[in-house]
């Protein structure tokens, strides 16, 4: 751990206001020396979403500088470390952005996400009447210990910014641990580590790594010598942070797992026509990478926080696997473990003409790859590396192949689309994002729209992460599901502010 660089002088003498050490013991000569060399931009403003800051990586300097402070009051207040990851996940290379990890690796707390966003839009002279009045409502000590994760994608800027976020630790006089490159999922693996005292696992990349790899191997070790074969996986990895650590950790795996890493960031840039974003939008093949038919692939996104399979049939056909299919495989090989662990009366019935001893070696057996299975998937945040590593082992348990998985259900035809429009925030929805409630007549339309299709829904919502609102639509026929998704991103273009060309029809 080391020391913030603008170490505050201790004021022995303590001066407690509102619940709070007083301003007298907040050094804002440090804290304005250091703003001076992190400006706002005149007129910018920034909204702290389910994603933290995302914008133009030029405009972000003062927003680290300013979330490195925020980190310091929010570790001094929880007594805990608090994390601060530099990234823009799926967006484009020339973006960036910062979101701040809470002590047990959780995104940060609203009411803070609210001192986030007017911390960002202060002007220079109301800092430090911001800073107070956070100390003064949550009562910050001051003169407690404060540490900080930091860590950084791939991004050409992240570095440059990853300072600028320690500037402010050390403004305020924090301790920081510079991780540097790191997935974000791993930086919140480290945070949760550091304040559960090393029981959740070591506050390290490489304990990241054993704790992983130790539980797939422990796992996979009951896989039939079939399901060796069905382990071999081609994964894109968005020219991000991703296809970095997988190299790292690629050592700790077992052999039985073969990976095959594409875009790996050594030739193209970061998410452009790949990444787990755009597999899903486009529902095709990323860049780079070619599918023989029935071969298993999977996207990560830029900092390998989001994962989706697909597949081509023999047809040529793609299939995508996403989301709540990986939830189902999960989910359910869950419950298959808890019914053998739990043994109902019935099953204990059905079993009865089995030794004791014989039940127990099962039980204990079940508990201990429900256990492995956890650990894969106990993060608190999406993790890419943790989601492949658990689902390749329930694939190889079980025999299946990624056809039999994506044939559990089926699902209607679909599609997503996005509208890009100027300020994100005049979109408010209800009911878990099913229902639009801003702007006026927006709701109403679709409504209008859906009955124009059989077996039909759309649902809209922002965007956590940049101006554009996220269109979803399903239907009878694919055909049928693309004219919807169309028609309801015009919709949302001329109710809801759209910039540039109006949605042109899907090809």
């Amino acid at each position: 751990m080391k020391p913030g660089r603008g170490v505050l002088d201790r004021v022995a003498a303590e001066s407690h206001v509102g619940g709070c050490w007083g301003a007298a013991e907040m050094d804002f000569e440090a804290v304005a020396k250091y703003s001076a060399l992190h400006l706002k931009p005149a007129g910018l403003s920034l909204q702290y979403g389910t994603a933290g800051f995302r914008t133009k990586a030029g405009h972000l300097d003062h927003v680290m500088y300013r979330m490195g402070l925020l980190a310091v009051l929010r570790s001094r207040q929880t007594k805990s470390t608090i994390g601060v990851m530099v990234t823009a996940s799926h967006n484009p290379e020339e973006d960036n952005g910062v979101k701040l990890v809470d002590p047990l690796g959780e995104m940060l707390t609203s009411a803070w996400e609210e001192y986030a966003t007017r911390l960002a839009n202060a002007e220079e002279q109301e800092i430090q009447s911001i800073l107070t009045e956070i100390c003064q409502k949550e009562a910050v000590k001051l003169h407690q210990y404060a540490s900080v994760f930091i860590g950084r994608d791939t991004r050409p800027s992240s570095e440059k910014l990853s300072q600028s976020v320690i500037d402010g630790v050390s403004a305020l006089g924090g301790q920081y641990h510079d991780y540097g490159l790191v997935t974000t999922p791993q930086l919140h693996y480290m945070v949760c580590c550091q304040n559960t005292q090393e029981h959740y696992g070591k506050a390290t990349v490489e304990g990241y790594y054993q704790k992983l790899s130790k539980a797939f191997g422990e796992l996979t070790k009951q896989a039939s010598s079939s399901g060796d074969d069905q382990m071999c996986l081609k994964i894109d990895c968005a020219n991000g942070i991703g296809a970095l650590k997988l190299k790292e950790m690629e050592r700790n795996l077992p052999k039985k797992l073969l990976i095959h890493l594409y875009n790996d960031g050594t030739k193209e840039k970061l998410n452009h026509l790949c990444g787990a974003d755009f597999v899903k939008v486009h529902q095709k093949p990323p860049l780079g990478l070619e599918i023989k038919p029935n071969e298993r692939c999977c996207s990560f996104d830029g900092d390998a926080d989001r994962i989706v399979y697909y597949y081509n049939d023999t047809a040529g056909h793609f299939h995508l696997v996403d989301g709540d299919k990986i939830a189902t495989l999960i989910s359910t090989f869950i419950k298959e473990l808890l019914i053998k662990v739990l043994f109902s009366k019935a099953a204990e019935e059905k079993i009865r003409h089995m030794a004791k001893e014989e039940k127990e070696n099962q039980k204990r057996e079940a508990a201990k790859m429900l256990e492995n299975t956890i650990d894969l998937i106990n993060q608190t945040v999406g993790d890419a590396i943790s989601d492949m590593l658990v689902i390749e082992a329930i694939l190889a348990l079980k025999g299946l192949t990624v056809q039999q998985w994506d044939a559990i259900y089926t699902d209607l035809p679909n599609r997503q689309l996005k509208v890009k429009i100027a300020d994100r925030r005049v979109i408010d929805t209800t009911d878990a994002e099913r229902r639009a409630v801003t702007p006026a007549g927006l709701q109403e339309k679709i409504d209008e729209l859906v009955k124009k299709y059989r077996v039909s829904r759309a649902f809209v919502r922002p965007s956590g992460t940049e101006d554009v609102v996220r269109v979803y639509s399903e239907a009878d026929t694919q055909e049928n599901a693309d004219s919807l998704a169309h028609e309801v991103s015009l919709a949302v273009y001329h109710l809801a502010g759209g910039i540039g060309e109006p949605p042109q029809p899907v090809c």
